[in-house]
């Protein structure tokens, strides 16, 4: 569970990554840090990275709801479309975060 002084400033933070606004870089360490070891906190930073990339989503429809949802990746050069090559989605894969915790603790 985050204290109110964590939650704030990685909104405050978060806020400027969406408006495209500076950011200095040890409040970028910081975040990074939090969100290495906090689900709420890499969520929030996830939604502020897409929203900087895409822009404010539609109040509707199929993108609002995956936006939502928090599906997806948000640098769009970080996606694959298509037919794949099964190694190169493999090394694609295998360079991805671990999603899972592991028996120490840590995803990474």
């Amino acid at each position: 569970m985050l204290s109110t002084e964590v939650r704030k400033k990685a909104e405050f933070i978060c806020k400027r990554i969406a408006e495209k606004a500076e950011v200095a870089v040890s409040d970028m360490i910081w975040i990074q840090k939090w969100a290495k070891s906090n689900h709420s906190v890499e969520a929030m930073l996830r939604r502020a990275r897409r929203r900087a990339i895409r822009g404010d989503q539609p109040t509707e429809g199929l993108d609002r709801f995956l936006e939502d949802m928090d599906l997806g990746e948000p640098d769009p050069e970080d996606q694959r479309f298509g037919p794949q090559n099964p190694v190169e989605l493999a090394e694609w894969f295998g360079k991805k975060r671990k999603w899972f915790v592991d028996d120490e603790g840590c995803r990474d």
